[in-house]
């Protein structure tokens, strides 16, 4: 069992790692604190895209504030175990080793083939003291994202809903501004600014014209991916998202004829800047979002180096997320409106039959933002 110094440090690698979640696909977020004598000599975290790691930052800032050597006889708590191969940066197993370290403490395995138990066999190749699993599930928790892409092949998925009292999220005639209020929204954003991708079906896009990004003060530079479910390669260029303007992903049906009218509407999209890909069709088809093969999606996201997926665009494809399985945590906005039955429904079609079909997830937790509430739900599986 881990002592209070070791959870202590362990707390600051996972305050360090926090920094860094939504900017390091396909990386993991991993946070550093390297300690001697009960003073901390550097810490890091991973950097924009992956690089620098985090125990190259921090034994760079130990180096730089106490003089070369500083770190020899150190020990070094890191959130995810140090990576053992040669990428766009060398091993941090190699770099701690070098440095002289006696002991390295950290919370989780990398799953990562490359990695998975090399990086800790190295450091003790190198007599390097090595403990794990002190704070694990914090942060496995907090690397959800990067776990998932290499254990199950796609990535986390975030659904969040914003819904009135009655479970709709617009009027009839689609009028949606504001269900919840400013506190609600300023907290999507920040929920948006931790994922890699925020996905969108192609009615909401056309409904709504969405920029998805983040629009919090200093941090513009957070905005994910915005990825559109998009089956007829229907975008339009007058969008925000179809104007080419910002990068976007656009997955469709594969494109049939090349002189029909589908591949000239691929060729014009692209000559826009926009990045296509072409995804199966769902089992026993469906309607709008719900054409494509929702699994095989998110496996296309993974494949692109996606970790952490938000979606936050349309009943259809929201509710054929649900359907599939492929719901690790829904985020649900309530605000205090009414709107009534011909209000339109915060989820599509799930075709059930009996009750004992509803997909079940458990609340784990809840807050008040204004006068509005969110509450995450889980199910089982995550």
């Amino acid at each position: 069992m881990a002592d209070e110094q070791d959870l202590r440090w362990m707390r600051a690698a996972l305050s360090m790692a926090r920094r860094a979640v939504g900017r390091t696909a396909p990386n993991p977020a991993v946070g550093c604190v390297i300690v001697k004598g009960g003073v901390a000599l550097g810490r890091g975290f991973t950097q924009p895209s992956g690089r620098p790691h985090a125990e190259t930052v921090a034994l760079a800032q130990a180096e730089a504030l106490f003089g070369p050597g500083a770190a020899r006889g150190a020990d070094v708590y890191v959130t995810l175990e140090p990576c053992a191969h040669h990428g766009r940066t060398p091993p941090c197993a190699d770099a701690l080793a070098a440095a002289g370290v006696a002991r390295v403490v950290c919370a989780a395995g990398d799953p990562d083939p490359r990695v998975d138990g090399r990086g800790f066999a190295r450091l003790r190749e190198a007599g390097v003291a090595v403990e794990t699993g002190v704070l694990a599930a914090e942060a496995e928790a907090m690397n959800a994202g990067f776990l998932s892409r290499h254990r199950r092949g796609r990535p986390w998925l975030t659904l969040k809903l914003a819904t009135s009292l009655d479970g709709r999220i617009a009027t009839a005639s689609g009028d949606s501004k504001w269900i919840t209020g400013e506190a609600a929204r300023a907290r999507v954003h920040l929920m948006r600014a931790e994922h890699d991708a925020i996905l969108a079906g192609i009615g909401t896009v056309r409904a709504d014209d969405p920029a998805l990004d983040v629009r919090l003060p200093g941090m513009a530079d957070r905005s994910p991916l915005p990825v559109v479910f998009d089956p007829r390669l229907t975008l339009a260029a007058a969008t925000r998202l179809g104007s080419g303007a910002r990068p976007a992903l656009v997955l469709h049906l594969p494109v049939g004829a090349p002189d029909g009218p589908e591949a000239h509407r691929e060729t014009e999209m692209r000559e826009r800047g926009l990045t296509l890909q072409a995804i199966p069709p769902a089992p026993g088809g469906g309607g709008g979002p719900a054409l494509l093969d929702p699994r095989a999606a998110l496996e296309a996201l993974a494949e692109a180096g996606i970790t952490r997926a938000f979606c936050e665009g349309g009943g259809r494809l929201a509710g054929a997320l649900l359907a599939a399985g492929l719901v690790d945590e829904l985020a649900l906005f309530s605000g205090g409106a009414a709107i009534g039955a011909e209000g339109l429904p915060a989820l599509g079609p799930l075709g059930l039959g009996r009750l004992a079909e509803a997909a079940r997830l458990r609340c784990v937790e809840t807050r008040r933002l204004g006068p509005d509430a969110l509450s995450l739900w889980r199910p089982d599986h995550a």
